[in-house]
């Protein structure tokens, strides 16, 4: 600290904050004491994996967003015992008038596991901002569902989006899913972030687990779209077991719009929503330099309309930035391709899941480290998104409680507890995030913050910084 003798007889105090920043510790990790234990398994014959009744009854109905801009949706679900019809019959809550799309199924092996017929149908053409009721299956076993379409995009268009991420099929699993869906801030689409069913921690990859997810989350999946992410746990890959193709039981069970986007992979997307612009990465897939998702994210980011779709948020599974010893620095190789393209066009927050815990970064980045310089620790840079872990679902994997020390200045905020977000967007320049954790009740918000759109907060200081020349020049030439 310096003192100094400033202008009028006022005492000015001067920190040296590269000083202070030096020494400080990172932001505070919470001190809530939890259960240390591995998640259990919710039995079989539970009620949340109850078969529906009747012959053939449609199950594990899903819906995802259909298309890029918001006007399409693609419903799934599945027929156990013979195909069925692939058509849907749906219309509008303010209309009796009944229209069909028709689709298509599907089914795939995996090693002893035969699937049952994988429907899935998208519906085209719909309205903004409606509510749809939609039925599936045919004769007794008809089920009536329905959805809302979002409002058309807007740089002023408020939405909520829920955060999940790690799921799986436990009991903690269960209160994760019951939580979000009591809370009074549930969003209308949830943002999934990778590691479905955990299936593949069974033996074998028990494709019979994929089923029981399906039923597990329908009560929420068949009313609002999920957004898809792929995990680690979706690859698959079990060539012990004669299965070399990665992510089958997933890509033949969740579809997604990735076409619409241009991409050639279901892996990497990116759609519109509201005032969002949602871009799906795969941690998992080839991202280095010339592969198609990396070539694709390079065209991707520039097309974002900012003007129509402030709000810049990117998905995956891995994070870049993780405190938690639990895979800890997997992400870094990631991080050196495509931060530097974050901050260039400064998303405003990247979701991750991955490590089975909570954590909420500071705006930095690690951009200036060029190998030789020393620059090799993540500086604030108010142009670098936010980084969320949420991979916090519940899975029976349990949590990751391990964590680095110190805590990281780049860490704001970090609990080994199992719970959901919301991102709550409000206009083009704020939006507020909450995390609430299992252990308390379903409203209690145990971190939050204030998210300033950084694109938005960027064009009005050089609007005020034109104004202040213009005016500096005028009073100039009086």
């Amino acid at each position: 600290m310096e003192v100094m003798w400033g202008r009028d007889g006022v005492w000015l105090i001067v920190v040296v904050v590269g000083f202070l920043y030096s020494i400080c510790e990172g932001g505070s990790t919470s001190s809530f004491l939890r259960n240390d234990y591995l998640s259990l398994d919710m039995p079989l014959d539970s009620d949340v994996f109850r078969v529906p009744p009747g012959y053939n009854a449609p199950q594990q109905v899903h819906i995802t967003q259909g298309d890029h801009l918001g006007k399409s949706v693609i419903i799934s679900w599945i027929t156990p015992d013979e195909p069925g019809s692939s058509t849907v019959v749906y219309w509008a809550q303010d209309t009796r008038l009944k229209r069909q799309a028709h689709g298509f199924f599907v089914t795939y092996r995996f090693f002893n596991y035969t699937s049952a017929y994988i429907h899935h149908c998208t519906i085209e053409n719909l309205k903004f901002d409606t509510k749809y009721y939609y039925e599936v299956g045919i004769g007794n076993t008809t089920r009536q569902l329905w959805f809302k379409t979002p409002p058309p995009p807007g740089p002023d268009v408020p939405y909520t989006f829920g955060l999940i991420g790690d799921l799986g099929q436990t009991y903690d699993s269960n209160t994760t899913l019951t939580h979000y869906e009591e809370s009074p801030t549930k969003g209308d689409a949830i943002l999934f972030v990778g590691d479905l069913s955990y299936a593949d921690d069974y033996p074998f990859h028990d494709n019979v687990r994929w089923d029981t997810w399906g039923r597990f989350i329908e009560r929420v999946a068949a009313y609002q779209p999920w957004i898809w992410t792929a995990g680690n746990h979706e690859i698959d890959f079990a060539p012990q077991l004669g299965e070399a193709r990665p992510f089958k039981p997933y890509t033949n069970r969740y579809h997604v719009p990735y076409k619409a986007s241009g991409s050639t992979s279901p892996l990497w997307y990116s759609i519109k929503r509201a005032s969002a612009y949602i871009i799906v990465m795969s941690s998992y897939s080839a991202f280095g330099k010339y592969t198609p998702q990396y070539k694709w994210v390079e065209k991707e980011l520039p097309k974002v309309n900012r003007s129509e779709t402030p709000w810049l948020i990117v998905l995956m599974h891995g994070p870049m930035y993780s405190s938690y010893e639990n895979h800890y620095m997997e992400g870094e190789s990631f991080r050196v391709m495509y931060e530097k393209w974050f901050v260039e066009y400064k998303v405003d927050v990247v979701f991750a899941g991955h490590v089975h815990a909570y954590e909420r970064s500071e705006r930095v980045s690690n951009i200036a480290y060029n190998i030789v310089n020393g620059l090799c620790r993540p500086l604030n840079d108010e142009s670098a998104p936010m980084y969320i872990t949420i991979g916090d679902g519940g899975n029976l994997e349990g949590l990751a409680t391990a964590m680095t020390e110190p805590q990281p200045r780049y860490s704001a905020y970090r609990e080994a507890s199992f719970g959901h977000g919301i991102l709550d967007i409000k206009n083009r320049s704020h939006a507020y995030f909450s995390w609430n954790r299992n252990q308390d009740g379903y409203a209690v918000e145990a971190d939050s913050v204030w998210l300033h759109n950084k694109y938005w907060t960027s064009l009005e200081h050089a609007s005020l910084a034109t104004q202040r020349s213009n005016n500096l020049q005028q009073t100039a030439t009086q």
